[in-house]
Parts: structure tokens; sequence; C-alpha cells
């Protein structure tokens, strides 16, 4: 999950528990006084009919009608008038039930003997709940009628549910304009930090001259501060490494050209076999340590980045590794033959690089394939393999023995060796986005697997660089 869809979640939490807190509250207040002022204008409407219809009551005519309707249009409900006996005289639902008596409702009742009610009762009538309210009407100190106002409690509740639904769409309101600014807050708090991750992996990559934008907020910015620092120390760092492994590998060579010149001498000088033969070992160890000179100046240069990619052709690339490897093996007495499996996707990489690869893992196989053995190189859609029958590696060890001067059990038994070669072919294959591993071959020996990214628009840049090629442990 995003920073911006966590602070937008976190924002819709603490907006929603706010609309609630104040919400539901004030829908239960809202819901209470609604009730409360339709109760209170039931009564007010009653006395009003009442008091007014006392001058009218003993001969009804079309104005206590009137008065009656325009009640109960006011107080969205029925409105009758009936007399001391308890018959109805004014009817504000029509004149069907003019005449008829009404002494058995509990409100009338109570309204002819002077008192003013209002309860909930049910309907015998409507089959339904009913607010009733009934107010006397007093002529001389006695009462000589009363007024009944009816009101639907469902329609009551109807009011109350509209005013709660008005309350929830203000808050679903207040909701979307509370996430809309946000979204505009956490897009602003979220994108210094989305251009920092991309400079944070251009520089993981190996891009150490990447910096960020110094922008938003000020602990954002002491962040992007912090972090150019960070990188600057990093890019000295690998600067002084990588001088450090050129210059001492530059110095190297030239005391060790001069040692081997003297040694060769030394042998032409001396008539003794056993000496010349500690002469030819100790040659021997000079070119070794020459061998691993060179392959650490390869190491200090692995990700300098100094060969421009190209498209190029698996099946040529390990075509012409076999015919150059063909005789070093024919003298081991060890074959070497191609394979190609199904139609194949270009790649991009510099041809220096893979071939020197493919002449590491082939120096591999055939040094550590037995007499008489064959060497397979497989060229596949976007990969190489490389077969032998060998004593393979152990499942333990197929990742240490990439580490630099790191050989294996089975290496300490083989040829000669630096325990560079694998480091310098994974560090190339993976510089433009490959790699290279190593798994058992059916039957015995080893499969070295070398696999490349398929061929892209050079247009696109170059491929990301480690930044650790070339360094030291």
């Amino acid at each position: 999950m995003t920073l911006r869809i966590r602070l937008l979640a976190a924002l819709a939490y603490v907006l929603l528990l706010a609309v609630i807190a104040l919400g539901v509250p004030l829908a239960i207040n809202l819901s209470a006084r609604v009730k409360a002022e339709v109760r209170t204008q039931a009564r007010a409407q009653a006395d009003l009919v009442a008091a007014t219809s006392a001058d009218l009551l003993q001969r009804p005519s079309l104005a206590l009608s009137r008065l009656a309707r325009k009640a109960a249009v006011s107080v969205r409900g029925r409105v009758i008038i009936v007399n001391s006996r308890g018959t109805i005289l004014v009817d504000s639902a029509g004149p069907r039930e003019l005449g008829a008596s009404y002494l058995s409702r509990p409100e009338i009742a109570a309204a002819l003997r002077g008192r003013q009610v209002q309860f909930e009762r049910n309907s015998r009538t409507l089959g339904q709940p009913i607010l009733a309210t009934a107010a006397p009407i007093i002529r001389n100190g006695r009462p000589i009628g009363a007024v009944r106002v009816t009101q639907s409690t469902a329609a009551v509740d109807s009011a109350v549910r509209q005013g709660q639904l008005g309350l929830g769409l203000i808050g679903a309101i207040v909701l979307a304009l509370g996430l809309f600014a946000g979204a505009i807050i956490a897009e602003q708090v979220a994108r210094p930090l989305r251009r920092l991750e991309c400079v944070a992996r251009r520089v993981a990559q190996g891009d150490l001259r990447a910096r960020a934008r110094v922008e938003g907020s000020r602990e954002q910015r002491s962040l992007a501060a912090s972090f150019n620092e960070m990188t600057d120390r990093i890019a000295r760092l690998v600067a002084a490494q990588r001088g450090f492994v050129a210059d001492a590998s530059h110095q190297l060579r030239t005391p060790l050209t001069g040692l081997r010149l003297r040694l060769e001498e030394a042998k032409v000088l001396t008539d003794s076999p056993a000496s010349e033969g500690e002469i030819d070992a100790a040659v021997g160890e000079v070119d070794r340590l020459t061998r691993t000179v060179d392959e650490l100046l390869v190491l200090s240069r692995a990700g300098e980045r100094q060969l421009t990619g190209s498209r190029l052709d698996l099946r040529e690339l390990a075509a012409s590794a076999v015919e150059r490897w063909r005789a070093p093996a024919a003298a081991r007495g060890i074959s070497l033959q191609h394979r190609r499996t199904e139609a194949e996707s270009p790649v991009w990489a510099a041809r220096a690089d893979v071939e020197r690869v493919l002449d590491i893992l082939l120096e591999n196989a055939v040094g550590y394939s037995p007499v008489g053995g064959r060497v397979t190189v497989v060229s596949a859609p976007s990969r190489l393999e490389v077969h032998d029958r060998g004593p393979g590696v152990a499942a333990d060890e197929r990742e240490a023995v990439f580490d630099r001067f790191r050989r294996g059990r089975a290496g300490t038994a083989g040829p000669p060796g630096s325990g560079l070669g694998l480091a310098i072919a994974r560090e190339l294959a993976r510089g433009w986005g490959g790699d290279v591993t190593l798994e058992d071959r059916p039957g015995g020996g080893a499969v070295a697997i070398v696999s490349l990214p398929q061929h892209r628009d050079p247009t696109q840049g170059l491929p990301a660089i480690n930044p650790t090629i070339g360094t030291l442990p």
C-alpha cells in the first residue's frame, strides 16, 4: 500500500469517526426535537381552534369548517370539533362522519371534562397508532365542546427519518469534501517521498550521480539533504576503492613482469635440474599472481560501464566460444560441442563482456572435466548453458563460489585458480541485467547458466549498474 493510500485511509477513518461522533448525537437530538415540535404544534393548534370556536359553536357555520380545515393543513392531520355530547359538528376530513358520536374516545371524554390531553394510542378505525391531542372549548367557565387533533405517528416518524437522511447526506458531503482535500494534501506529502524513492532506486542500481530534490516539509527537506550527503559519501568511497584496486593492480604488474624475467634469466644460467624445477614452479606462481592482479583490475573496472551494449545473437557467440576453446580442450582430451534449442530471441549486452563470461565458464568446465569427457554449450532464448561432467558443486556452495577468492571443496582439488573467475562472470552479467547461476547436471557434473535481458531499444538508456562492482570484501 502506497503512502498516499495510507494517508487517505487514515484521514477517512478520522473523518468517519468525527462524522459519527457528531452526527449520531445530532440525529438523536433532531428526532427528539421533531417529535417535541409536532406535539407542541398539535397542542397549540388545538388550543387556537378551541379558543376561536367558543363563539361559533352554538351555530356551526362555514367559518368554523374553514377554521378546522386550516388547522388540519397546518398540523398535517385531522381536526374535528364536537359539542358537549361528543357529537361531531365539524370534520376536516369531510362530512361523512358529521353527527357521529365520539364520546367513547378517551381524549374526547377527557376534554369534555375540561382537561387538555395528548397521548398515543391505536386507532380502531385506521388500524394504526395515532397521536391524539384534545382541548376543551370553554365558555362561561364550563366546557361546551372539544377540539381533537389526530396525527399519524408514521407521518411523524417519516419526518424524523427525512431529517436523519438529511443529516446523513450532509455527513457524506463533509466526508467527500474532506477526502478530496485530504487527497490533495496526501499528494503534496507523498510526491517528495516518491521522488526520493525513485532516486534511491537509481542509487541502488548504481547511478551514484543521482541526487534527491530538496523539497516538501522541513522533515522531508532534511531527509533529502541527508540522503544526498550519504550518496556523496558512498560515491567517494566507491571511487576511492576502485582507484585503489586499479592503482595497486597497475603497480603490481611491473614488478611481477620484472620478477618473471629474472626467473627466466636464472633458469638459463643454472645447470642444476633441481634448480630449474624450482624456477619453473616460481614462474608458475608469478603467472598465477599476474592473472589474479589482472582479474582484480577487471573487477575494479567492471562497474564503470565503459562498453556500449548492442544486439547480440547467442547462437553466434556460443559457436565462436566453442571454436576458441576447441584446441585447449582437445589438448586435455575433451571434446566440445554446441547444441541449439528452439528459436532464439536476441539479447542486449556488450559482446566483450559476454565473451569473457563464456571464456570463464568454459575454462572452468574444461579444467574440471575428466580426460575423455565432453563439454556442451547450449544456446537457448535469452540464455547460454555450459554443461560438463566434472565433480559438480555442492548445493550449499552454489552461491558461495561466486564470492571472491572462494573456490569451494571441488575447486581445491581441481586445477589452480584465483577464485575470481565466477565472481567476474556474475558481475559482468548482472551489469547488463542478467545473472550467472549453477545447477546440478543429471548423471553428474554441473550446469553453468548465463541469463541475459532480451534486446531492447538502445534509446532507452543503459541497464542498471551495480554500485558494488569492483569493491573488495
